[in-house]
Order: structure tokens, then C-alpha cells, then sequence
């Protein structure tokens, strides 16, 4: 058996163990046309190289491949290193500090790698697309880390926040989870000081640090939700609720989670619920989506409609 061979089954073995949890030494043996005991020899090889495969007996036993000290390559088939390809390149235009370059390079070495007809293929897609995003606020990793521990391990965090009037203060939370609209980053969490639920802007924070203060989590709200609610709600000094003679689907394809919420109604209605600072922009933002509306409120947005319904009419010369 030529050198070439047996390198060609250990990458095969090697892929077969990445392709699901567990497998019995016959299962492989099976698949690679083998015997058991080319089977713990190539497992063998793979150890060698650095790949944690790890192997349990008795009845049942078999192989799987662990977690070990150190990334070894991986074995991606080709619909696997097309989407992490594109999945990478829409990382390195992300809202994490470092992690669009970290993503260039990753997507470079697996450029170098990838089969010619995959690369083709890969940047096809690239070529073809363009990504209709706004610029995002980004946000450091080691923050997101900090973070994530807290709301694993239920720790307290303290840190300062800026508000709205620019002015800081010192907060205590207990986090729960992470909510990011894409192109901003929230933590829901509760505020110690205040008792209650709140969602924070991540880049709103400062020296942020944890504690060692466990907490014992409490039912909360559904994270997406209060997070949707807070953002679209909680920060403007109007808050609209229209009733719009279209699907709920149809406005989410056009009202982004971050701008409004919709929810169902009757008889092929549903209601918008949307904040703004201005009653007029209010009006345009609703006339622009298509569809017919009756304002449910405020009452204001009613007169704001009329008036920017004059103006039009006026432009077009009709008033």
C-alpha cells in the first residue's frame, strides 16, 4: 500500500468523523473498505497530527472527534466551503472591531485551499451581490466576550453608561442575553438599581467589568421581543399604532425590526407600531409603505397626515 494511499484514507476517515458525532470501528470499516484494525491505525495517524479522536469501549463504543488544544484543519465538503466562503465575506463587513479583518484572512487561507471550480463559483456570488446594509456601529470583541460569560455564568456586570442627554452614570446589571438588529448590539438585562428590565446599546458602554457576584436568573421576557419593543418604542417621543390593509409579511419585508413591529389583525389587516420624533415624518414613513391606513394613534398623527396631504397636493398642483 503506497504512502499516497493510506494518506488518501486518513483524510477520508478524518472526514467521515467530522461528518457526525459518533461512529463504530465497523461503521468505518464499512465506509472505507478496510478492516477494524486499519481502522485504529489510521485513528492512530490522526492522533499523530494532532486531531483529538477519541474512543470509547464496550458495546455501543466507537470514535468521535473531540475538542482539542488547537484548531486542526477541517475537511469541508463543497456546499460547506461555499457558505462559510460567503459567510466570511459578509463578516468582514460586520459590526465587531477586528473581526472583518480576522474574517479577510481566514477567507484568504481558505481561497488558497479551495478547489479551482469552487473558488469560481465562490466569487461568482461575490461578484453578483451587493450587501444593502447601512454602516453599523462596531463594537469591541472583547466586550461581546465579556458579555457572554456574564450571561452563561449569571454574574453581575457593572459599568457606565451614556444616556440619551449625553450625560454618564454607573450601572449594575444582570444579564440575560444579547440582541443584535445587524447593525447595532443590545444586552437585555436587569437593572439592580432600578429592579426592573432594561435593554442597553452595547456601544453606549464604558469600562465595562464583571463581578463576582452570582445571581440567581429570574423569568424574564422573550429577549428578541423586549429588545424589538425598546427600540422601536421606548427612545422616541412618538409612538404611532396603524392599522395597514395588508398581510403582516408584506410590511416586515419593508419595515426592518429596528425601525417598527407589526402585528396581526383582522380580516387582512395589521397594525404598525413605529416611534418617530416628528409627526410628520411619521405620516411620509406610513403614506410610502403603499398601503391603506387608518390611524389608531395618537389623534395628533391624524392632523400631521392632513397637513403633509396639503403640501403634496400643493406640489402637484391640485390645492
Amino acid at each position: 500500500m503506497t504512502v499516497e494511499t493510506t494518506t488518501e484514507r486518513v483524510l477520508r476517515l478524518l472526514a467521515l468523523l467530522q461528518r457526525r458525532p459518533s461512529w463504530t470501528a465497523t461503521e468505518l470499516a464499512a465506509e472505507l473498505g478496510v478492516t477494524d484494525r486499519s481502522v485504529r491505525r489510521d485513528v492512530e495517524r490522526l492522533r499523530a497530527l494532532g486531531y483529538p479522536v477519541h474512543a470509547t469501549a464496550g458495546v455501543g463504543g466507537g470514535y468521535r472527534l473531540g475538542a482539542g488544544t488547537r484548531l486542526p484543519p477541517l475537511l469541508l465538503d463543497d456546499e460547506e466551503a461555499i457558505a462559510t466562503a460567503v459567510s466570511l465575506r459578509l463578516a468582514a463587513g460586520g459590526t465587531v472591531a477586528g473581526a472583518g479583518e480576522a474574517a479577510l484572512r481566514a477567507l484568504t487561507k481558505l481561497d488558497q485551499v479551495m478547489p479551482s471550480r469552487l473558488r469560481a463559483e465562490v466569487r461568482a456570488v461575490h461578484g453578483a451581490t451587493e450587501t444593502l446594509v447601512g454602516p453599523g456601529v462596531e463594537i469591541d470583541a472583547e466586550l461581546l466576550v465579556t458579555l457572554a460569560r456574564a450571561c452563561r455564568d449569571a454574574v453581575r456586570v457593572r459599568f457606565r453608561y451614556a444616556g440619551r442627554d449625553g450625560g454618564e452614570r454607573e450601572r449594575t446589571v444582570e444579564p440575560v442575553r444579547m440582541v443584535t438588529t445587524g447593525r447595532r448590539w443590545y444586552l437585555m438585562a436587569r437593572d439592580v438599581d432600578r429592579d426592573d428590565w432594561r435593554t442597553f446599546r452595547l456601544d453606549r458602554m464604558r469600562e465595562v467589568a464583571a463581578t463576582t457576584w452570582h445571581f440567581r436568573p429570574m423569568p424574564h421576557p422573550d429577549p428578541v421581543a423586549y429588545v424589538r419593543r425598546s427600540v422601536t418604542e421606548a427612545p422616541y417621543r412618538y409612538l404611532a399604532r396603524v392599522r395597514l390593509r395588508a398581510r403582516p409579511d408584506q410590511v416586515r419585508e419593508l419595515v426592518p425590526p429596528q425601525v417598527g413591529h407589526v402585528e396581526d389583525d383582522r380580516d387582512g389587516w395589521c397594525v404598525l407600531v413605529v416611534g418617530g420624533e416628528n409627526l410628520e415624518w411619521l405620516a411620509a414613513h406610513v403614506a410610502r409603505l403603499g398601503f391603506d391606513a387608518e390611524v389608531l394613534e395618537p389623534p395628533e398623527l391624524r392632523e400631521a397626515a392632513a397637513r403633509l396631504a396639503r403640501r403634496l397636493a400643493a406640489m402637484a398642483g391640485t390645492g
